[in-house]
């Protein structure tokens, strides 16, 4: 796996408001697939839900931050959806995986 990128690693903490945060979360990953340098997400999701985008560069992290959708996605989320969030940028050292392929 080519270790020339980026993970922007966002953990949160959701309020007890969470009419329409569903429907926006998927549309922004929907939009965020169509950005240029994205490279793909995952979720996880228990007491605290964790959202990992990677990224070819921070050229791309920033123009994402700036997308205007986006950017009203983040004004709803600090207004309504979250306690609290931190997000982390961080470059990708190494990767590695594994895949059981049951037969």
């Amino acid at each position: 796996m080519n270790t020339n990128y980026y993970a922007v690693i966002f953990t949160s903490l959701q309020t007890q408001d969470t009419k329409g945060y569903a429907e926006t979360a998927n549309a922004m990953e929907q939009l965020a697939k169509e950005q240029p340098g994205y490279i793909g997400m995952e979720h996880a999701k228990d007491q605290i839900g964790i959202t990992i985008s990677y990224w070819e560069s921070l050229e791309a992290i920033s123009k994402w931050k700036e997308n205007l959708d986006h950017l009203q996605a983040q004004h709803a989320g600090k207004e309504r959806w979250y306690q609290w969030y931190k997000t982390r940028i961080c470059k990708v050292e190494r990767a590695y995986e594994f895949n059981r392929h049951e037969t």
